[in-house]
């Protein structure tokens, strides 16, 4: 094992990557609990017909995808990079496809699917990469902050920060309610936490509100050793609907959300890959080797998240924790992948990780996220126009789709008018139609 994961080759040891593999679950861990909050459309008003997942079966689908692509990306392509269902994609699935355009779950998890099958045919051939190249670098980082914006938004939403106003649209809550307080409480937390560097500390955050939350009698505590640990619950409601329902994946509104996942995965990915390979001294010459074996272990624990029960399996950049502890090679994915095993015995801790402890994380989440718009060209007028109408419309219209259609409309226009439109790619041009069209006869 120690040949094959190259041990000495890059100077490291079982103690070494076992720490790593520990250290960058702890730094995912929030999903466990995150994940199933969102897609069950937790602390909701859903309008009639609307209906979440059910939380159970999500926090085990969350759990088993995330070891089986932390898995495979450990064996397969042997980096130090943990997977789990992608913060950004889950909102989209919830808030976007299945409460803004009606959808219903089941459908949408065969988009996933079907996503997942396109990305697995796409790596094969090798074209993954090149129309990873095909997108402009400014849309690129655009959408990661604009999907950073509304993560944070709906994590104040959720916490009772912000509220809704008939007069103004939006307003700040009500600061005197505990509840809120509470939430207020687990942000300020988790800030102290990751200003002083401390691995998993959106994690950690998340376990300190919920103890304080029991302690001022705002949760209800934990009785006995049932109510932390029990057997994995069911994944019977979710299980096999990707496939059951397959068959309503074929409209042009489930095109515009399947392409929305193939192009928010497609780069999240890539980003990631390169930061946590470029931090653990892997890339040679500027290329990721063994990028392909990569990216089949993402696309495959997409397709095996959406059978289970759950949105867009993705890369980590969380993993850079595990990398900053020492981990060098695949085995730290493996060690990973273990402890998202382990974690399926401790689902009643659903009950106490209400919507006020998850909030914090949601909007921590949403900061990192923006830190992309650094790179932005905001000094050229052609490049700004798109970026902002993306980054703004994302959570002024409660849909990542939205805004990604809005940017991709107008970037061939400013650049035409700016006598550039010989530097846009064919491609470009055909995802302006697409989203034209989008918003004509499904908007």
């Amino acid at each position: 094992m120690k040949k094959y994961f190259r041990f000495e080759e890059l100077e490291t040891n079982y103690r070494t990557e076992f720490m790593a593999g520990l250290t960058t679950f702890l730094a995912m861990a929030y999903i466990l609990f995150v994940n199933p909050s969102t897609l069950s459309l937790e602390g909701i008003d859903l309008p009639a017909g609307i209906e979440g997942m059910d939380k159970g079966a999500v926090f085990t689908a969350t759990a088993i995808a995330a070891a089986v692509g932390s898995f495979i990306m450990g064996v397969l392509a042997r980096y130090p990079i943990g997977l789990a269902p992608g913060m950004g994609l889950n909102a989209f699935f919830a808030y976007t496809v299945v409460l803004g355009y009606g959808i219903p779950w089941q459908t949408a998890l065969s988009g996933v699917l079907a996503s997942g099958i396109i990305f697995i045919i796409l790596t094969l051939s090798g074209l993954r990469e090149k129309i990873i190249n095909l997108i402009p670098a400014n849309l690129k980082l655009a959408v990661g902050a604009g999907i950073g914006f509304f993560i944070a938004f709906i994590g104040f939403q959720n916490a009772g920060i912000i509220v809704g106003n008939d007069a103004t649209l939006v307003a700040i809550g009500d600061l005197t309610n505990p509840n809120v307080l509470l939430a207020v409480f687990g942000i300020v937390i988790s800030v102290i936490l990751l200003s002083l560097k401390v691995r998993g500390g959106i994690f950690y955050g998340m376990i300190i509100t919920a103890i304080v939350g029991i302690m001022v009698g705002l949760i209800a505590p934990p009785t006995g050793v049932s109510d932390i640990v029990s057997t994995p619950p069911s994944v019977a409601p979710t299980f096999g609907q990707a496939l059951f329902n397959f068959g309503d994946i074929f409209t042009l509104q489930m095109l515009v959300v399947i392409l929305t996942f193939l192009f928010v995965d497609f780069f999240d990915t890539a980003g990631t890959l390169v930061a946590v390979a470029t931090q653990a001294g892997l890339m040679r010459n500027n290329k990721l080797p063994r990028a392909g074996k990569a990216l089949l272990a993402d696309s495959s624990a997409t397709v095996a998240g959406a059978i289970i029960g759950t949105s867009t399996t993705t890369a980590y950049v969380e993993s850079t924790a595990g990398v900053g502890a020492g981990g060098r090679t695949g085995f730290t994915a493996v060690v990973t992948a273990g402890f998202f095993l382990l974690s399926l015995f401790f689902s009643p801790l659903l009950s106490i990780i209400t919507v006020e402890v998850t909030a914090p994380a949601l909007i921590i989440v949403g900061v990192m996220m923006s830190k992309s718009l650094q790179h932005i060209e905001w000094d050229k007028f052609e490049v700004a126009v798109p970026a902002f109408f993306t980054i703004a419309a994302m959570p002024l219209t409660y849909s990542i789709a939205t805004g990604i259609a809005i940017g991709f409309v107008f970037y061939p226009i400013t650049y035409i008018m700016k006598g550039r439109a010989k530097e846009i790619h064919p491609v470009m041009y055909g995802l302006s139609v697409i989203f034209i069209l989008y918003f004509i006869f499904l908007t």
